[in-house]
């Protein structure tokens, strides 16, 4: 058998399924690489040194900028009042990723560890809401959130036992949480 008959029946051989993963997968990391060059030229334009990381999870790209204790004062002004500026950049990425690529992205961006210390945060919100209703029985509105947070607090409320949901519209738009039961 040939080399091309070979590498012909190589490549039958795999599932279909297992392409489609490999196809993610390579979009995934062309997704991070798209997104760490956008964001490279805009830390250069705007004369800030930062470090870029870019990491996969849960079939996400999350991408953080750090950098050396002198930097990150300036790299916290990317960050904005609470967040954003950080979330209008993190747009802009999503932007430029799906402008190279066709397809949307769902990455996340991180500066400063901002997002990773909100998520903490976040927590203790969702923790201290779920014991109020525990406590009170009523229902308890949170304060308005971007998209991203609002999962974070979903899942934090579900894995406590409580019930939320999100209402409102735009910048408006908060989570209510409540028993589980009602």
């Amino acid at each position: 058998m040939s080399n091309v008959e070979q590498s012909d029946a190589i490549e039958t051989a795999i599932p279909a399924e297992e392409t489609d993963v490999l196809d993610a997968a390579s979009s995934i990391e062309e997704e991070g690489d798209i997104a760490a060059d956008y964001l490279e030229e805009l830390l250069d334009i705007a004369d800030l040194d930062g470090d870029i990381d870019i990491e996969v999870r849960g079939g996400r790209t999350y991408i953080s900028i750090a950098g050396e204790p002198e930097d990150e004062a300036s790299l916290r002004r990317l960050i904005g009042s609470k967040g954003e500026v950080l979330d209008s950049l993190q747009e802009l990425t999503r932007l430029a990723v799906l402008t190279a690529t066709g397809n949307r992205s769902r990455l996340v961006l991180d500066i400063t560890g901002y997002r990773q210390g909100r998520a903490g945060e976040l927590k203790r919100i969702a923790e201290e809401a779920v014991a109020k209703v525990e406590s009170t029985g009523d229902d308890v509105a949170l304060e308005p959130m971007s998209a991203y947070e609002r999962k974070l607090v979903h899942d934090c409320v579900g894995s406590l036992g409580m019930h939320s949901e999100s209402e409102g519209e735009g910048p408006r738009r908060h989570i209510v949480v409540s028993r589980a039961d009602s």
